[in-house]
């Protein structure tokens, strides 16, 4: 079950949150969307989602260059705002309804996202065509993850008994 409302930032023309509600093992999860279109002067605000986001979509347009090559800046930002070597992301080739006018190529995208060390999948937003994957696909990787980074129950447990004597 996925649900999806938009919600404007007030007094920005240029930039939009998203809110996507999702179940994943009968769990909730939100995902918000910082939608900023690249543009340079939402940067801080980048940085602020960047800290407390859990997972991103670096998503590009299949029809533009540059938007692809913008993909390797977010990635480092990310990576240095988290001070970590991987962080769960999920590349994301957008516009695939307009392959006719493709400028990045299927297996060029492939190859960056194994060099980055992430997964890649493509979608179109305008027929609705694997979005919901996408979303899906982010949680799975987020999930997974946060199980990665959470010691198992019974090593934090005899980690933390604690000795007690009575008198």
């Amino acid at each position: 079950m996925i649900q999806q409302s938009k919600i404007l930032i007030p007094n920005s023309a240029l930039s939009t949150i998203y809110l996507r509600n999702s179940i994943f093992h009968n769990e909730s999860w939100v995902c918000y969307l910082l939608d900023t279109a690249g543009q340079e002067e939402f940067s801080a605000m980048r940085e602020q989602y960047m800290r407390s986001g859990e997972g991103f979509l670096l998503v590009f347009s299949i029809t533009e260059l540059s938007s692809f090559d913008e993909i390797l800046k977010f990635h480092r930002q990310i990576l240095r705002v988290k001070d970590r070597e991987e962080f769960p992301m999920l590349m994301v080739g957008n516009k695939a309804d307009l392959d006719y006018h493709r400028v990045v190529q299927v297996e060029e995208a492939q190859n960056r996202a194994r060099r980055l060390k992430i997964p890649y999948i493509e979608c179109s937003a305008k027929l609705r065509m694997n979005v919901d994957q996408a979303f899906h696909e982010l949680v799975r990787i987020v999930r997974k993850f946060q199980l990665s980074e959470r010691p198992p129950l019974e090593l934090n447990y005899k980690k933390n008994k604690k000795k007690c004597c009575m008198l």
